[in-house]
Formats: structure tokens, C-alpha cells, sequence
């Protein structure tokens, strides 16, 4: 009994405290580590480390996030979500191209990357991304032009200062902008933090790209001026071995018609977003390894209401020929907001599933 009561928790397995630890946020994780030295040790265990959230921990800088890459961030981290500041006072460019690369050297098993709000158009090119990379989801964000394209060179992806477009070195990019393809200066490797590489490494893991990549999220920020339309994005090239792809925002529709570019997609989600029948079928046309079509809050552009009430006239026939109107095919077809488009695409791509969340269709005055 007296040797139960002078029990305290630093009797306890290493094994058991770390999973105790692991209840706790990033910020409690990091003032968990002041208190002895052992914590301290505990508190830097990878176990701690594989799924990083930091969208909750109010104001993150950027010295935070190089301290947290050097301290606390390593080969054991396999998913990061992060906040940027366009909502916030202090909006403006959250991540930089050498914080991107420290990552990219000391977290090599990173597989996701989730940005919320995050002011992108100083980096210019995805291929700054850790290639590392299999899931991409950017919501909220605001990205420049040709942020997708696959065509730039490694210099011009390293090399220069942001958002810099005038000059005698300019050079044509991604997206038809100016960048500068000079290598980039020792000084800046010198302050670089953790994980600073020659220029040769730094090439040839933007040359690399996000050729691992898999999923990617795209949802516009809705502040004014936001490029966010798809087409200006980049993908309209085509992006090798991008199997799920997410997109939302007002701005979705006119640039989806790139998506058909996208050969090897399997499962397409368009969110929160108006669009017309056509838009949905033009885009899906050349899809044919299409698996799964989800539409999530979406707002269909209906037809007038006198074609509308022909096709259903028209429809309701055929059910009653066919007798579908008591299974479970029939409660479908009701519960579809457009039942033309779900014929239309179960034609056109005859193995691909389709599924409608709280989507409504809006039919504009005879």
C-alpha cells in the first residue's frame, strides 16, 4: 500500500506515456516538453509527430513553423494540415519556397498536405511541393496562374523572387508569367533553417514535381479577384497518374471542361458550385476510366418549364411501361434533382457510380 501511494506517472513504460501524450494538441505537445528532461525526450518521439494538425493553434508564424521543423518535425510525420492568414489581420504570404524545401529534406514519408486560407502566389509553381506527396488538398487558397503546369524548368521553380516579372532575365513560366530562371544565391541557402541543399539537390527535386500524387482538392477562397478557375490552374495539360480529384467554389464551372484532359481519374467530387447538364457532360466525355461522380451541394441550371415538363411527362411513361416506379431504382430517380443528366451519364459512362448530396436545380422564367 505505501509503495502504491509513492507511485507517480514517471513509474510509468515510456510506451504508455507516449500514448498518453498523444491525446494532447501540438501546442500542449510543445509545453508539455518543458517540464523535465525526460518529457522533453518523450515529446520529440515520431510516434507524436505522424499526424500534425495546426488549423487550430491561432496565430502560427512563420517562425513558429521553423521552429516546429527543427525541433519537433522529422522523418516520422506523414500528414500536415495547416491554416494560412488570408482571414486574418496579418493576411498575407504564409509559407515560404526554403520552409517548403527543409520540409520536403526532413519529413521525407510525408504523404499528405492540407492548406487552409493560405496565400500561394508567391510560390508559383506546385513543383516547390514536397514530392513526396500522394494527397493535395488546397482549400480556400489562393494560387496564381499556371500553378499546375507541369512544363517549368527546375531553375525557374527555385530560383528568383516572388512575384518579380519585369527585367532583362524574364523568362516565360507556367501560365504564360514572367519568371526569373537564375539559381538561386548561397546567402539565401545560409538562412535557409534546417535541411538547406545545394542547388543541384533543390533541382532535381523540382524536377521530380508531384509525380507521386493521387488526390488533389481545389476550393476558391471567394474573395474578390481570386484566380482560382481551373483552366488558369494548369491542369488543362493533363496531369499523369491524378486519380481522385475535388473541386468547389463558384468559379468550378468555367474551367471544368479541362478535367477531360485528366485520363487516368477515377472518382471526380464537385462541390458547393453552379452548373449546367452540359458543363457536367462536356467535361466527363473523355473520362471513360470514370469510377465515382459525386455531387455535393451543387446547384444545377435547369431547363425552362415547358421542355422540363415534357421530359417528365416523357419520363413518367416509360416508368409505367417498365413497372420501376416500387423498387428501389424508382425511389432514386425521385430523390435525382436531374434525372436527365443521370441518364445522360449512365449512358456515357455505364460503370461509374453517381451520387447526389443536398444538390437543387433553380429553372429560370418561361
Amino acid at each position: 500500500m505505501a509503495d502504491f501511494k509513492t507511485c507517480s506517472i514517471d513509474y510509468f513504460p515510456e510506451n504508455i506515456l507516449i500514448d498518453i501524450l498523444s491525446y494532447l494538441s501540438v501546442r500542449e505537445l510543445v509545453r508539455s516538453g518543458r517540464v523535465c528532461k525526460r518529457w522533453r525526450r518523450l515529446i520529440k518521439d515520431q510516434r507524436l509527430w505522424r499526424a500534425v494538425d495546426l488549423t487550430e493553434w491561432k496565430g502560427v508564424t512563420s517562425r513558429t513553423l521553423w521552429v516546429l521543423l527543427r525541433q519537433y518535425l522529422g522523418s516520422g510525420l506523414r500528414c500536415l494540415r495547416l491554416r494560412g492568414l488570408l482571414l486574418s489581420v496579418r493576411a498575407g504570404a504564409f509559407l515560404s519556397e526554403s520552409w517548403l524545401q527543409a520540409l520536403a529534406s526532413r519529413c521525407p514519408r510525408l504523404r499528405r498536405l492540407s492548406l487552409l486560407h493560405a496565400d500561394l502566389r508567391g510560390l508559383r509553381s506546385c513543383l516547390l511541393m514536397p514530392h513526396t506527396l500522394q494527397v493535395l488538398e488546397l482549400r480556400g487558397c489562393e494560387l496564381p496562374p499556371g500553378f499546375f503546369a507541369q512544363n517549368a524548368s527546375p531553375l525557374s521553380c527555385v530560383g528568383g523572387d516572388a512575384g518579380t516579372n519585369t527585367g532583362a532575365g524574364r523568362g516565360r513560366g507556367p501560365g504564360g508569367k514572367g519568371l526569373h530562371a537564375r539559381p538561386p544565391s548561397p546567402s539565401r541557402h545560409r538562412d535557409a533553417g534546417p535541411g538547406k541543399r545545394g542547388g543541384a539537390r533543390e533541382g532535381r527535386d523540382a524536377a521530380a514535381g508531384l509525380s507521386g500524387l493521387r488526390a488533389l482538392e481545389l476550393g476558391n477562397s471567394g474573395r474578390p479577384g481570386s484566380q482560382t478557375q481551373i483552366a488558369s490552374l494548369g491542369l488543362d495539360e493533363g496531369w499523369a497518374g491524378l486519380e481522385e480529384l475535388t473541386l468547389g467554389g463558384r468559379e468550378v464551372g468555367p474551367g471544368l471542361l479541362c478535367v477531360s484532359r485528366l485520363r487516368d481519374l477515377q472518382r471526380l467530387r464537385l462541390r458547393g458550385c453552379p452548373l449546367s447538364e452540359m458543363q457536367v457532360l462536356r467535361s466527363c466525355k473523355g473520362l471513360r476510366g470514370l469510377r465515382w461522380i459525386e455531387f455535393c451541394e451543387v446547384t444545377f441550371q435547369g431547363q425552362q418549364r415547358k421542355q422540363q415538363q415534357e421530359e417528365e411527362e416523357e419520363e413518367e411513361e416509360e416508368e409505367e411501361e417498365q413497372g420501376r416506379g416500387e423498387g428501389d431504382e424508382g425511389k432514386d430517380e425521385k430523390e435525382n434533382p436531374m434525372p436527365t443528366l443521370r441518364r445522360s451519364l449512365a449512358a456515357l459512362l455505364p460503370r461509374c457510380t453517381l451520387v447526389f448530396t443536398r444538390c437543387s436545380v433553380t429553372v429560370p422564367a418561361d
